[in-house]
């Protein structure tokens, strides 16, 4: 199971995968390679953004399987048949199982906007400028069984401005998410990412 052969999961817009997909044409993810986006959701733009950039594609409705296990033990089976190595959250708006979580521990991440453990779970952007913060930031970081719970890889703050809205604070936070997780991405699939209980290592 080689770490440089990713598999990019995510329910959205896709703009984080996007972003990986461009930087893996500029030579920036290393010896990383995308192999596979995976959605829970087969009409979201990310779908059409994978074809476009000729990704295959798993795109599976969980609705249309009996439990959350059966849903996940199929993307596992595809997952081992490509020799996926690392997974990279972006954007999937699903919490994990232990079917995906064991055979990949210590092989999954994902991108929060905010410094965690401030303000994790949904809308981080919003609950930043609710609570009248005066920086907040991107974290990069594992996944284990919790929200947003697991050790970080990897974090960069962003300036809460005067006046800022959360769709003016959440352009900046995006502009450093996009530059941020090719870095981390890269990191991981060069074998530069040690994990020693919750602290983790990057490798020069």
């Amino acid at each position: 199971m080689s770490s440089s052969r990713i598999a990019v999961f995510a329910s959205g817009q896709g703009s984080n995968f996007a972003a990986l997909i461009e930087a893996q044409r500029a030579g920036q993810l290393g010896e990383g390679s995308i192999e596979l986006l995976v959605s829970d959701r087969p009409e979201a733009p990310v779908a059409q953004r994978a074809e476009t950039a000729g990704v295959p594609a798993l795109l599976l409705r969980p609705k249309d399987f009996a439990s959350r296990e059966l849903y996940e033990a199929e993307i596992v089976a595809e997952l081992k048949r490509r020799d996926i190595g690392l997974i990279v959250l972006a954007g999937y708006m699903r919490l994990i199982s232990p079917v995906l979580l064991e055979p990949f521990a210590g092989r999954i991440i994902n991108i929060h906007p905010s410094l965690l453990p401030a303000f994790a779970g949904k809308d981080a952007i919003g609950q930043a400028i609710d609570y009248g913060v005066k920086l907040t930031g991107v974290t990069v970081h594992f996944v284990d069984g919790g929200m947003d719970t697991g050790p970080v890889i990897a974090q960069r703050s962003v300036r809460v401005e005067p006046g800022d809205t959360a769709e003016l604070l959440a352009q900046r936070i995006h502009e450093i998410e996009y530059s941020l997780y090719p870095e981390v991405v890269r990191a991981f699939a060069d074998g530069k990412v040690e994990l020693q209980g919750r602290h983790v290592v990057v490798h020069e």
